[in-house]
């Protein structure tokens, strides 16, 4: 019998008319994919700054090398191609099906996907804002409003992954970097008319020189993703490697910024892959590392904790005069504290309060600005007035803070726990129905007040006596309140108190109790989108621009108090100079420990180009199990020789589609052999007989029995 032809299989690639890529071809990919994680070769010099690409000249501030996009006229097209694409509501996993995905998702991202324009996936997440923002108030296109949004977000995942597919090696991480973390201006480009209409004078922070003048109005794909918290398009391999590589600073940028409380823009780098062997031994600008500046703040942190715990520990316990003057402990704890505070002030106005309130500790931060600002007041009234109560007041308050800070430190400890993420979540569930119930059963204490005021022969109860007995009614604490309620009126009374149990401590805790339990499980079922999100934020908030940030507290505030004058007063060349100056002096260790660390373990070695290591104590201690050979097989690559009885596979992966005559005619030649084709995928089960090995064109040594595909079944 004559050996059929063999079929091809379908592949994605010939619906947009591209070549498919042989195993070979694979495998090359793979490699430069792990190349981007390796150290820089020599033939790829950087400059003396570590940066690579080198700059061009020596000129201090790098041009926006996209100020050519068509930003304005993108964002507007993209919206009407998607209003006119979605026009019914649909559900996010309708839109991931295969029949939406070929209809709908798929030719958008192929009519929008341009390699030359980086900024494709930031007008796509600004239309996915704008939706957002309408479907809060156009009522009759709420849920068509959220399936547009969900569009762009989906159109945006494919397209940076596409990116990041069509560009290879440090070139195309460099490129999928431009494409997530370069500032780009929603009116760039756009008619004069418009220019003229929507946009106003220069904003105050750049008239201020509190800003970057060539960042105004700017924002990042990044920064966008994280406000309209697109979680799935942050949860996308493409997006993580870039956070992964900001994080641990191998990319490198200048952030765009709302204020800068100690501006120096004297310099402006642009996106770039950072070597530290070419690099200074003291570059005061790996202290903005989002990495190693989450290590400096946690560090910062505990000893604001130490300090803190210090004084409450040594201080006086009755009203007297020391109240009335500082020990050495508090004096040290204000210090401290106020640079502390000062740092915390300057992230919010960094990026703006909707970025930072993402952070999973920002509301336990803020409680603490709250409770230490308040301290410091009233124990200033109380110095200055010589008032011993007011002193032992202040620190009264100040111990509010200790219910504050030792979460914060577990928060900052373990950040992408999902115990911590979704308590952050249920607190703020809990707060509001909290809020909305004291607002609805207000009414009730109001009402008890008037009955007890009206009442002869009983004493008037006052308003804070009539919520005690109702906040321990509705915690199910004392019945107090019910048995006193006949004060207030025979009948009427009972009839309230009883009411608002029944409401309060029945009805609302049953809701409570669902409402928090529906939110920890909508958590719990997107863990992974969760923590990648925080992540993400974390990422982004420690990119710093403010030069204020590279001094530790309490240094940076007297850099605030010595340094802001003379920005007025230097140029800003000679700004720059001392600055650096200062921040060198003051944390030379620190850089001088980062520089040995990154040198050494900043770029990780890739197992193509270093062999791994195979006798750490733990791959000795999996060898002695059963088991040990299913991962020791993968510990090295295969040699060429076995490559190339793969060289089938290409045949496998290429253009074209099923035809079952194939299948029936290898049916008909194995006789008891059988072989299926379920849900489109063609599996096949190799015989031992050597001729039958000859009609699938699978060369294989003679030591192996069987070859099989995943979905073949042998009867």
């Amino acid at each position: 019998m004559e050996e059929p032809h063999r079929p091809k299989l379908f592949n994605r690639g010939t619906m947009r008319g591209e070549s498919t890529k042989s195993i070979s071809e694979a495998l090359r990919l793979a490699r430069t994919r792990e190349e981007q994680e390796t150290l820089l070769g020599d033939e790829e010099l950087a400059d003396d700054d570590g940066c690579y690409p080198p700059r061009k000249n020596d000129d201090p501030r790098v041009p926006n090398p996209h100020s050519w996009l068509p930003i304005y006229t993108t964002i507007h097209k993209i919206r009407r191609l998607v209003i006119a694409s979605i026009d019914d509501p649909y559900s996010l996993d309708q839109l991931r099906s295969p029949r939406m995905n070929v209809a709908v998702i798929r030719p958008l991202v192929d009519h929008m996907y341009d390699p030359d324009d980086v900024s494709i996936v930031y007008c796509l997440l600004v239309n996915r804002i704008q939706f957002l923002r309408e479907q809060s108030y156009q009522a009759h296109h709420q849920t068509v409003n959220i399936t547009r949004a969900n569009v762009c977000e989906l159109i945006a995942s494919r397209v940076l992954r596409r990116f990041d597919e069509d560009h290879e090696g440090r070139p195309g991480l460099l490129k999928v970097a431009n494409v997530l973390v370069a500032g780009f201006e929603p009116f760039q480009n756009a008619p004069l008319e418009v220019i003229r209409n929507n946009r106003a004078a220069s904003h105050w922070t750049v008239r201020w020189n509190l800003a970057r003048p060539e960042y105004q109005h700017m924002l990042t794909a990044l920064e966008v993703a994280i406000v309209s918290e697109a979680k799935s398009f942050l949860t996308t391999s493409a997006c993580q490697k870039i956070v992964e590589n900001v994080y641990r600073g191998r990319i490198i940028y200048t952030p765009t910024s709302f204020i800068d409380i100690l501006p120096d823009h004297y310099k402006n780098r642009g996106i770039s892959l950072y070597d530290p062997r070419k690099a200074p031994l003291l570059n005061q600008y790996r202290l903005i590392v989002p990495r190693t500046r989450n290590i400096i703040e946690a560090c910062q942190f505990i000893l604001l904790l130490v300090l803190y715990v210090l004084m409450m520990v040594t201080k006086a316990h009755t009203i007297g005069p020391k109240h009335l003057k500082f020990t050495i402990y508090e004096l040290t704890f204000v210090v401290y504290a106020t640079g502390w505070n000062l740092d915390e002030i300057a992230s919010i106005l960094e990026h703006g309060w909707t970025v930072h309130t993402e952070n999973l500790w920002s509301f336990l931060d803020i409680a603490f600005v709250v409770i230490f600002w308040s301290y410091f007041g009233v124990r200033m009234h109380g110095l200055a007035h010589m008032d011993a109560d007011t002193s032992k007041l202040a620190i009264d308050i100040l111990s509010l803070a200790m219910p504050v800070m030792l979460p914060r430190l577990a928060f900052c400890l373990m950040p992408e726990n999902m115990l911590f993420i979704s308590l952050r979540a249920m607190m703020a569930d809990f707060t509001f129905l909290t809020v909305l119930a004291v607002w609805c059963f207000g009414g009730f204490l109001i009402a008890m007040r008037w009955l007890s005021e009206g009442q002869d022969g009983y004493i008037p109860h006052s308003v804070g006596t009539i919520a005690k007995w109702m906040l321990w009614i509705w915690f199910g604490l004392d019945g107090t309140g019910v048995q006193r309620s006949v004060e207030m009126h025979w009948f009427l009374g009972p009839t309230l108190m009883i009411t608002f149990a029944f409401l309060g401590n029945t009805l609302f805790l049953t809701i409570l109790v669902a409402m928090l339990s529906n939110t920890y499980t909508n958590l719990a079922q997107n863990a992974t989108e969760e923590i990648q999100f925080r992540r993400a934020v974390l990422t982004f908030e420690g990119v710093k621009s403010d030069a204020l940030f590279a001094y530790r507290p309490p240094f940076n505030v007297i850099a605030l108090i010595v340094l802001l004058p003379l920005k007025w007063m230097l140029s800003p060349r000679w700004f720059h100079k001392v600055n650096i100056t200062a921040v060198r002096i003051l944390n030379a260790p620190i850089l001088l420990l980062v520089c040995a660390y990154e040198r050494q373990y900043l770029w990780k070695r890739s197992r193509y180009l270093s062999p791994p290591r195979k006798h750490t104590w733990l791959t000795m201690w999996e060898r002695f199990g059963a088991h040990g050979d299913l991962q020791a097989v993968f510990d090295t690559e295969p040699p060429q020789s076995v490559v190339d009885e793969m060289d089938d596979i290409d045949d496998i992966l290429s253009d074209g589609g099923w035809d079952n005559g194939y299948v029936s005619a290898l049916r008909a030649r194995r006789g008891s052999r059988t072989m299926s084709v379920g849900s489109g995928v063609f599996g096949r089960n190799m015989s031992r007989d050597p001729a039958l090995r000859s009609i699938s064109g699978i060369r294989r040594r003679n030591t192996r029995d069987e070859m099989a595909g995943p979905d073949v079944a042998e009867v």
